[in-house]
């Protein structure tokens, strides 16, 4: 039985890959015991975002993201595109993603990333759902895409923002909203805290993007779960200038209103 007297989510956690995937079980209660209490699960690819459904189906306050990473776009069938609007009927699904672009590794090429996030962002519109953003070296395009092919979309976050403080604002002022890592608290991460700075309580959300990037001070710990995210959270506030229990009550409060579910 937790004693915490708050609760988190965790908006970004891939609990489909191997390190998670058979004992997730027991990934959770260490998450709950540490008081994050709800998480969104996303998949990547088909095969992920199946399991990703598994998984939320199998366990309470666990909900799944579906979507096509940039990385394989061209690998993309239009088979693909329909089971992915198929899949994302299921009523444990609350978001399309993650989607978008990465000009970083483009193991896609570009065109082929543009066609499958604009292909992706139509799903959403037609089925209403939240959008998860993944943005790498991208930004400019990554806008654009969104302005053309998301008008009129109110729900769309920017994960594991790696953005400064200038595009946070541009995020922003289109009302959406962005979500941070553990890199924040890296010593090196001033561009990320500036963004984080700049990023109003009322439209942050937390994530850990597990098994990558474990927040200090816990960093050497190879593989990030979502019990760690507490001290993402606790960092956060300092930074913000809030007490703890208030941050957690506002980031987990967006998080609810933003893909519509519930936690303990």
């Amino acid at each position: 039985m937790r004693d915490t007297k708050y609760e988190l989510i965790d908006t970004h956690a891939h609990l489909a890959f191997k390190p998670f995937v058979d004992e997730a079980g027991a990934v959770l209660d260490r998450s709950i015991e540490a008081g994050v209490t709800g998480w969104i699960t996303v998949g990547t690819d088909l095969e992920e975002n199946r399991k990703s459904i598994e998984l939320a189906e199998e366990y309470d306050n666990l909900y799944a993201a579906i979507g096509f990473h940039p990385h394989i776009a061209k690998d993309i069938t239009e088979d693909d595109l329909a089971e992915l609007e198929k899949l994302a009927q299921n009523e444990k699904v609350v978001a399309l993603g993650e989607m978008g672009l990465d000009f970083h590794y483009n193991f896609s090429g570009q065109p082929a990333q543009k066609e499958l996030f604009a292909r992706q962002l139509e799903i959403a519109k037609k089925l209403n759902l939240p959008v998860i953003i993944h943005n790498r070296e991208a930004f400019e395009e990554t806008m654009r895409i969104l302005d053309e092919c998301g008008r009129g979309m109110e729900k769309i976050v920017f994960h594991c923002f790696g953005g400064n403080a200038e595009q946070a604002k541009v995020i922003i002022d289109k009302g959406w909203y962005i979500s941070f890592t553990g890199v924040v608290t890296f010593k090196n991460a001033h561009t990320a805290r500036e963004a984080a700075k700049a990023t109003p309580l009322d439209r942050l959300m937390l994530e850990t993007d597990c098994p990558y990037m474990s927040p200090e001070p816990v960093r050497k710990q190879k593989v990030n779960e979502p019990a760690l995210m507490v001290h993402t959270a606790k960092f956060l506030a300092e930074l913000k200038g809030v007490s703890f229990s208030e941050f957690a009550d506002i980031t987990t409060r967006n998080a609810k209103s933003f893909f519509g579910i519930r936690a303990i």
